[in-house]
């Protein structure tokens, strides 16, 4: 008689549409309103079509899954699907993805710890280090031993945190526009076309949670239920950030910063609980950023467990992405290279590609995924050339 209990290890269903949240609702939502002053009242509806296009991609990703008892990771769907090489293309993507994530971090840290402590500056022997590029290698360094932890069970407990920290600033924001003085008074445009690339790469990089969508899956206790665990998350992240948008639009217009936090008063209670609840979101995910692309380069190098070249290869990827961001500190435009370039590719273009080859080999009628699934690749195909066009030309631009 077949056993049809469900494994205890799994996680609920609560427990899902947790971590689900949790891995959608990121840094994003602090660019949310300079996306929607870059492109317009107008750029809502690309923002909408992109949040249903990456909720319809995240179920196809659990249809690769499906299709093989073999297939658990990302890399493993880009293996079943084209070989080993469509498995080394998709961990790439991935690991530069999450490379990127980890810049944007450092350089959020730095914008809003200077906004913080604007007259501070930092002297190491006889070199003066500006406040920005000084509070980014102090994040760093503070940053670095938690990198060095192998388990993720020791870093799992910052989700709530994560979380928390979304609804604390929507909140702060909300309440700096109502209670400070601040009002709901700028009209906005209502379509800004030259900075409609800018909005789309920006909206890309929000709904980009597919690298950890496989993990869930596959950690649930019932599987069945994930394509409405995928819809519940997906309707209170795109609420969060629409509201955030809309809220932030609308209390400073076209003077938006790249990140909303940083037109906030300064030394007003709302204002600093903003910030405070933005500085403590990448410290307690840095690290898990940093781990997957270090264990892909110890299973590379073949190292297994040498604590040594372990703590080695996580620092070199510390002090690397911490140059990057010394050199590179515009915010918008480093998540809006993310967002067109890598997110695009990982949520729009690589689901589609594999499932199409996947199920063509075991499903005959196609026909309307085939379409939709064309579709969303041209879709994706046209954020990628006109975002990292864009984003690349505005980073040029700023030195």
């Amino acid at each position: 008689m077949e056993n049809n209990t469900p494994p205890k290890s799994g996680t609920g269903f609560f427990k899902t549409c947790f971590n689900g949240v949790n891995a959608l609702s990121g840094v994003g939502i602090l660019s949310i309103p300079y996306a929607l002053s870059q492109g317009g009242w107008l750029s809502l509806l690309i923002f909408m079509t992109i949040a249903i296009i990456c909720f319809y991609t995240g179920i196809l990703l659990q249809r690769c899954i499906d299709s093989s008892s073999l297939v658990k990771t990302y890399p493993d769907i880009g293996e079943l699907a084209f070989g080993r090489k469509g498995k080394i293309i998709v961990a790439i993507f991935l690991y530069l993805e999450l490379y990127l994530v980890a810049i944007d971090f450092l350089i959020l840290e730095g914008d809003n710890l200077e906004k913080l402590f604007p007259n501070a500056n930092f002297h190491v022997a006889s070199l003066k280090i500006g406040s920005k590029q000084g509070f980014v290698l102090i994040f760093s360094l503070l940053v670095l031993p938690t990198t060095w932890l192998r388990s993720l069970n020791m870093l799992a407990y910052v989700a709530l945190g994560g979380v928390m920290a979304s609804v604390i600033l929507i909140a702060s924001v909300m309440w700096v526009g109502v209670f400070d003085g601040v009002g709901f008074h700028e009209k906005g445009v209502t379509a800004n076309w030259s900075g409609m690339p800018t909005a789309m790469s920006l909206y890309a990089f929000c709904f980009s949670g597919h690298a950890v969508f496989p993990m869930i899956y596959t950690g649930m206790r019932n599987r069945k239920t994930f394509p409405t665990v995928l819809l519940i998350c997906f309707i209170i992240c795109t609420l969060s950030y629409g509201l955030t948008g809309i809220i932030g639009y609308l209390m400073y217009g076209e003077s938006l910063s790249s990140q909303v936090t940083l037109n906030l008063p300064s030394k007003r209670f709302a204002s600093n609980v903003a910030i405070y609840t933005t500085l403590i979101n990448p410290f307690t995910k840095f690290a898990l950023l940093i781990t997957p692309i270090a264990e892909a380069i110890e299973d590379s190098l073949h190292v297994g467990k040498n604590r040594t070249v372990s703590i080695l290869i996580r620092t070199t990827l510390v002090v690397s992405t911490t140059i990057v961001a010394l050199i590179v500190p515009f915010f918008a435009y480093v998540v809006a290279l993310t967002g067109s370039f890598l997110s695009s590719t990982v949520t729009m273009l690589l689901p589609c590609v594999c499932y199409l080859k996947i199920s063509s080999r075991t499903s005959r009628n196609l026909r309307l995924e085939l379409v939709a699934c064309l579709g969303i690749i041209m879709i994706g195909a046209g954020v990628i050339v006109v975002g990292t066009y864009y984003s690349l030309k505005q980073i040029v631009h700023s030195f």
